[in-house]
């Protein structure tokens, strides 16, 4: 599975408030959507949802408060992956159930603009703007199988339960 899109780059400690405000809080994702990053990016969704791209942050991206909203929020904004640093244990575990791939890796050589490809099952990053290759731990193939199915909910509708090679 291969993701490739423009890089939005933001720094350290996103919490899910930067995400998306509770203020906004609603069953309507779409509205929902166009809040996205809004308190770092006012811009964001008008940036990426055109197109779709890749989120790139620093180290603990998603901490905070829990809110399952959150990843479906930045798939809903055409978010289609999120490269960090490091992630928060409840946003890692939220994002693997609805499906937004994350990937930890060194994102100090992406900048804002590049144009990046995400190749999970060989675990490297690459920068096509730069020509470098960053690697990572490519996700097992059980991660990669819920994310090709959009997640784990929509992996148990597809197959009636578990159904992972």
């Amino acid at each position: 599975m291969s993701i490739r899109a423009r890089a939005f780059k933001f720094g350290d400690d996103i919490d899910i408030d930067h995400i998306i405000s509770g203020k906004y809080k609603s069953n309507d994702m779409e509205d929902m959507a166009r809040h996205a990053m809004e308190e770092i990016d006012p811009h964001y969704y008008e940036r990426v949802s055109p197109e779709g791209g890749i989120l790139v942050a620093g180290t603990n991206f998603g901490c905070g408060p829990s809110r399952e909203q959150a990843p479906l929020v930045l798939i809903y904004s055409n978010t289609r992956a999120v490269l960090a640093k490091g992630f928060a244990r409840i946003f890692c575990r939220n994002a693997v159930n609805i499906g937004l791939p994350l990937v930890q890796c060194d994102t100090d050589r992406i900048n804002e603009g590049d144009e990046v490809e995400v190749d999970l099952e060989a675990g490297v990053v690459r920068n096509l703007t730069s020509e470098e290759g960053i690697p990572f731990t490519p996700l097992p193939s059980v991660m990669t199988q819920l994310l090709v199915d959009g997640g784990l909910a929509e992996h148990f509708r597809k197959h009636g339960g578990f159904a992972l090679k």
